[in-house]
């Protein structure tokens, strides 16, 4: 198993399931509808990379709160001519504040955009399996 991983870049995320009273907030990106989150920076927790992504990714401006940890998931692809593993922990958060996000182009995101609880059926029919699996484990 070591072997197979030594050809792997590893790289720590962080990221949020964010909701507004009955809305949770998404981002659209690389043609799917996804959770924000990003890189945890060297020397950084894991909670703070998680509140700093998601304010840079969606530009909210209110305040965010993390309520607890909902699960770490896994995921592998291929960039920069390198296979990478990834680890993400996503937690669960609240939000108050202006609802208008400001969507971070350079990072190729292209909306941010809150959705009733109720009616999540748009972005969870057209996201990622291991976003369906952090939503379903919340």
């Amino acid at each position: 198993m070591k072997k197979f991983f030594r050809d792997f870049k590893y790289v720590k995320a962080a990221g949020g399931l964010v909701n507004y009273q009955n809305k949770m907030l998404w981002i659209y990106r690389n043609g799917k509808w996804d959770l924000p989150k990003g890189k945890i920076e060297r020397k950084e927790k894991k909670s703070h990379a998680a509140l700093r992504e998601i304010k840079e990714e969606t530009g909210l401006p209110g305040i965010f709160s993390i309520e607890y940890k909902i699960t770490s998931t896994y995921h592998a692809y291929f960039a920069y001519e390198k296979s990478a593993l990834k680890k993400t922990t996503w937690y669960k958060m609240n939000y108050l504040g202006d609802l208008r996000g400001k969507p971070q182009k350079e990072e190729g995101i292209l909306k941010v955009k809150w959705f009733l609880l109720h009616k999540l059926d748009l972005p969870i029919s057209d996201t990622y399996p291991l976003i369906r699996d952090v939503i379903s484990g919340e």
